[in-house]
This record gives structure tokens, C-alpha cells and sequence, in this order.
């Protein structure tokens, strides 16, 4: 059996605004690879896809790029989701 954790995702700027929430808590296996827990909050809010090659994805404040990394979560870790920032 595989344990679970919740883990507290927080949206920014355009993911906000697909998502319509700034942060929810989302239970997901504590061993998950980065890609894999990216597709469990895409399966949550499906217009993330739209965004899914430009964003920063961050576990516990460091980065972590999307892709086959294993991630070892406990309840109450932070995942953010940060799109890119449009400036001049």
C-alpha cells in the first residue's frame, strides 16, 4: 500500500486565474515523481496544460523541473506553480 501525504498546492498569477483558486490541499503518494504529481494537479484543473511548458514548478521553495525525479513528500509540504512573469 502506498502512504499517502496532503500537500498544499499555491497558484500564482495566470495559474490563479485558470484555476480560479489561489491554493488547495490535494492528497497524493508521498514517493511521486515530479511529472507525475505535475498530472495529478493537471487532472484537477485541466487548463494547466495550456501553461504546463512555461511554468516553475516548486517543491518546499526549490525548484524541480517536470520530469522523472522522485520526490519524497510528507503532509504539509508546499508545492507552488509559477508562471512565467510578463514584463518589459
Amino acid at each position: 500500500m502506498v502512504s499517502r501525504c496532503q500537500v498544499e498546492v499555491l497558484y500564482f498569477a495566470e495559474s490563479a486565474e485558470i484555476t480560479g483558486i489561489r491554493s488547495e490541499t490535494i492528497s497524493v503518494p508521498q514517493e511521486i515523481k515530479a511529472l507525475q504529481l505535475w498530472n495529478e494537479i493537471e487532472t484537477r484543473h485541466p487548463g494547466l496544460a495550456d501553461i504546463r511548458n512555461q511554468v516553475i514548478f516548486a517543491v518546499r521553495q526549490e525548484y524541480a523541473e517536470l520530469g522523472h525525479q522522485l520526490l519524497l513528500l510528507q503532509s504539509g509540504d508546499e508545492i507552488a506553480i509559477i508562471p512565467p512573469i510578463s514584463g518589459g
